[in-house]
Parts: C-alpha cells; structure tokens; sequence
C-alpha cells in the first residue's frame, strides 16, 4: 500500500520562489570588483534571476546544455546558478586556480556553450578562448562602466544582458532527477573528472546541511561562505541559505584577505563562515596583528585540508566555535561533521583535543565503511584502519562522459574515497591518510595526517607535509617537509624532531626534516603531494 502524499519534484527552482516569497527582505551583501560593499536583498535577486533567464532563452540553448562559470562568491555568480539551473541548463563551475591547459581541457569536455566570466579572469580566457571552440558567447560579470578591453569575439556585459529583458519570466516544469550543476574534480593525477549533481542530490544535500549538528544553519545567521562557488558550490551554501533565509555575505575576490574578512565578519553581524585551513591561518594572523576581534561570529566550517589543532585553539580564545568536516567533490561534497564541543566537559583536555580533530560522525544520508585491500569490511573500533567507502543520494554514482570505467565505483552501490580512515565505536571517522600517499614503514603503515598535524602544532611552523621516500632498511620512511613562520627562522631540525616526543608513536616520527619556503598547492588550496614527491624523487635517508 503506498501512502496517500502529494508527489512534488524536489527542485531548487523551489529554493528560489521559496526565499523570494518568504526571505524576500533578507540581505546579500558582496564584495565586486566595481563595488567594494554592494547591497541587495532575495527578492531583488531572483527578479534579476528571471530577467537573466530570460536572456539565456534568446540563445537557443537545449535543455541540458552547459553554461558555465569562472567566477568568484559574489551576487552575479549567485544569480547565475539559479538562472542557469532552473532554466533547464547545466551550470558548470570552473575553478580559475586550475592550470589553463586544465581549464581547456574541462571546457572542452563539458562543451560549454557560454561562459560567464569575471573581469579579473579576462586575460586567462583570452589565453585559452581559440582552443574552446565550441563556446558560443563570453558574458562579463560587470557594468558596463567597468567592461574591461578585450580581443574576445562574441562578449557580452552581464549588465546589459539583464536590463534589456522582462523580470517576467515561466520557469519550466523540471524532474528532480534532471542535472542541474556540474563541477570538475581538481586532477592531482590525470584529466580532471567531472561530477553530475542532479535537482534532486542537490536539494537533499542541502537540507543535510542545515541540522544543527552539521552546519546548523537558520533564518537568525549571516554567512560568509569563503569556500568558493567554483568549487563543489560553495559546500551548498547558495542553496542551504536561501532555504531558511540566512543573510549571505559574499567576500568576492577578497576570500583570502583576513583584513577585508574581519571587516566583513564585524559590520555585516556574521555568525557562521566556511573555508580551509589557510583561509583561517591568514584572518588569524591579522586578528592578532591588529589586536581586533569578531564578537559576532560564533561558529566556523573548516574543511578541504586536515585543520591543525593550533587554528582551534586560537579560535577558542576568540569564543568561536571550530568545526571540521570533511567531504569531497564526489560528495556534494559534505559527509562528516565534527561536532563535539556539546561533550567536551566529557573529555580531559588531552582527550578532547585529539577527538576535535577527527573528521566527524557521518551526517544522515551518508553511509560509510571501511575496508581491507581484500574489501572486507573492517570494525568501528578505533584502531582497525583500511579504505573508505561511502554511498547516499548526493554521492555520485559515475563521473560525467568518463569513457572508461571508474575503479572508484568497482564495488556496485559503493564509491570508494581513496582516503584511509579509522572510525569508532560512537561513529567518529578520522582521515589516516590518502591512499596514494600512505607511507608503509617495514610493513606498517604511518599516518602522515597525524604527523603532519603534530608538527603545525609547533608555534614556529607555518605550514608542514610528510611524504614517504626510499629508505634501505625498512623500504619507507617518512620526510617531513616544513615552511617556518616569520618568527620562527631559527628553527633547526633538531629541534623540530625533538617535538614529536610524546605526541606521536615514536616509530612514526619523520627521520629527517627539509626546510622550503613554500609548499606546492593544488587548485582547491590542499597541499599537492605529487608535486612534493616529484621535488624530492632523488631524496636519499642514510641507513
């Protein structure tokens, strides 16, 4: 007997007449590179979205076709996912961080149609625009005041586009299974793969992220997602927010700037934001250089990178709450939160210190397993450590236009992460490692996340990384790699060895200690460990 309930597709055009009618005086406040403070509320977005529909509609796109973005967080890229989506289209974001000839190549690939650009990324479209030739249109996201001089053919002004159209607009009746976002992995290794997100994983997703126990988001916060639009959608921020009417604050192209962040942060009332690691090493670093705080924010989301336990501490001091999670791309990307601090008068501090670092108990609608290089599934005991693999209605299922089978999804219903993880009696998963960058030191492994962790934990390093290299006697080893900090210049291997008594396994400490003044980074910000290994290929340990 099925139930007797109204089947309504689950789409984001709904977020979008949702906020209007009942958020509609709620704020979004962004950062542009023609306005340093612009000002406008949901409704005035989403009649601007209809104006822009209508504007894609004069194209002749068919449904399903991809309109994609090189764009940071800000109101027109805002008014582009919805426009774009819930015309029926695909909107891609394209993270501009990538190397161009990966830009190419995901351009290409997902046969773009338009690409909306911001100004700041002009001269790397015009670098790769003759090697996309099935793009049909370059749209700038500006005024017309501010359109940059181009030698692009067939460009258009965002502006222009949107007040020469009706903000009447009919949006099309769409299933929740029909795609509506696309975004590429970053490509550590080979081509870049595409994810498929489809109306409906997005709105799950979304709804996912609003329990108070992953992001806990409501109608009385302001966020300030610095988690770029251009990579996995802002971790659904665009679309989490609307749905309850939380103020969006948009940093625009100054994510990584702590000064224009702080001055977000305290005018704008924030109370919750998302970034990495380095994100928030830099709004620390000028917290403290200024001697300002942020009274009004109470939480952060810090995800993308293992989040060392001195950024925590840190916040601690500044009464904002630190919570790690951990997704991916594939993943929508979010799949753990760590949020333990309702326990923490359960724990020593010693005890809750290694618990805040763990990535988190998975959110309902991710299920996860770990298992042996055999696939047998391993024990939530907190020692037993193998591959993870997890599956949901927002976890992919495939890789878009991939051609060849993916090895990821070798086991029927199961993606498989590539992360090594250990996961515990009440559910807290913690990452070990990657799996092609575990170190296997005389046939056990070593976690190189927890070394690494150790060793950002000492005052004088600023950023760290541990690979394994050849070692004659016991096949691997680990190396650790470190950036010293401004002050801390007389840091000396010794030294630096001599901290990892007592906060590691002795057996895993790194056998030797290179200092360089910066560590390679992929596009997404994380640490690129292939770049690493291939600066240290020829790197010998003494027996």
């Amino acid at each position: 007997m099925n139930g007797l309930m109204m089947d309504t597709s689950l789409t984001i055009t709904s977020i979008m007449a949702h906020a209007e009618r009942v958020h509609g005086n709620q704020e979004i406040v962004s950062v542009t590179r023609d306005n340093p403070r612009h000002r406008y509320t949901y409704k005035d977005a989403f009649q601007r979205t209809r104006q822009l529909a209508n504007g894609m509609a004069s194209w002749g796109l068919n449904r399903g076709d991809r309109i994609a973005t090189l764009a940071w967080n800000d109101y027109r890229h805002f008014e582009t996912y919805y426009a774009a989506a819930c015309s029926g289209f695909v909107c891609h974001t394209i993270n501009p961080r990538l190397f161009p000839e990966q830009i190419v190549y995901i351009i290409n690939h997902a046969e773009d149609q338009v690409v909306f650009v911001d100004a700041d990324f002009m001269p790397l479209v015009e670098a790769v625009a003759a090697q996309c030739p099935n793009v049909r249109a370059w749209v700038v996201l500006t005024s017309k005041e501010q359109m940059p001089e181009t030698t692009l053919e067939n460009v258009s002004c965002y502006e222009d586009l949107v007040h020469s159209h009706s903000d009447e607009f009919d949006w099309p009746e769409l299933d929740e299974r029909e795609a509506c976002a696309l975004c590429y992995t970053s490509g550590t290794t080979g081509n870049p793969k595409g994810v498929l997100y489809s109306h409906r994983s997005t709105m799950l997703h979304a709804y996912a992220t609003l329990m108070p126990d992953a992001m806990g988001l409501s109608g009385r916060d302001a966020i300030l997602p610095i988690v770029p639009m251009f990579h996995v959608n802002a971790w659904g921020t665009p679309y989490a927010c609307p749905m309850v009417g939380a103020k969006l604050v948009f940093p625009g192209n100054k994510m990584g700037d702590g000064e224009t962040l702080a001055s977000l942060i305290n005018d704008e009332g924030v109370t919750m934001s998302a970034g990495v690691p380095t994100v928030w090493l830099g709004l620390l670093a000028y917290l403290k250089q200024s001697g300002k705080t942020v009274e009004t924010l109470e939480r952060i989301i810090v995800g993308g990178a293992a989040c060392p336990l001195s950024v925590m501490e840190d916040f601690d001091h500044y009464g904002v709450e630190t919570r790690v999670g951990w997704g991916m791309t594939e993943m929508s990307p979010l799949g753990s939160v760590n949020e333990c601090t309702a326990a923490r008068a359960e724990y020593g501090e010693e005890k809750f210190a290694k618990q805040r670092l763990k990535a988190g108990r998975p959110i309902f609608g991710v299920e996860m397993k770990i298992v042996d290089d055999e696939g047998k599934e391993l024990p939530w005991d907190g020692e037993a450590f193998g591959s993870l693999k997890v599956r949901g209605p927002w976890i992919c299922s495939d890789y878009y236009e991939l051609g060849d089978a993916s090895s990821a999804h070798a086991e029927e219903g199961w993606f498989e992460t590539g992360d090594v993880a250990t996961i515990d009696p009440t559910g807290y998963m913690a990452i070990t490692d990657r799996t092609k960058d575990v170190i296997k030191s005389g046939g056990e492994w070593i976690s190189s996340i927890d070394v690494e962790n150790a060793a950002t934990d000492h005052p004088k390093v600023a950023e760290a990384a541990v690979i394994g290299r050849y070692h004659p006697k016991w096949s691997e080893r680990p190396l650790l790699v470190v950036v010293k900090t401004a002050d801390g210049q007389d840091l000396s291997p010794e030294e630096m060895l001599a901290w990892f008594d007592g906060k590691i396994a002795k057996w895993w400490t790194p056998d030797a200690v290179e200092f360089v003044d910066e560590l390679p980074h992929g596009a997404t910000g994380k640490i690129h460990k292939v770049g690493l290994r291939e600066q240290f290929k020829d790197y010998e340990f003494s027996a």
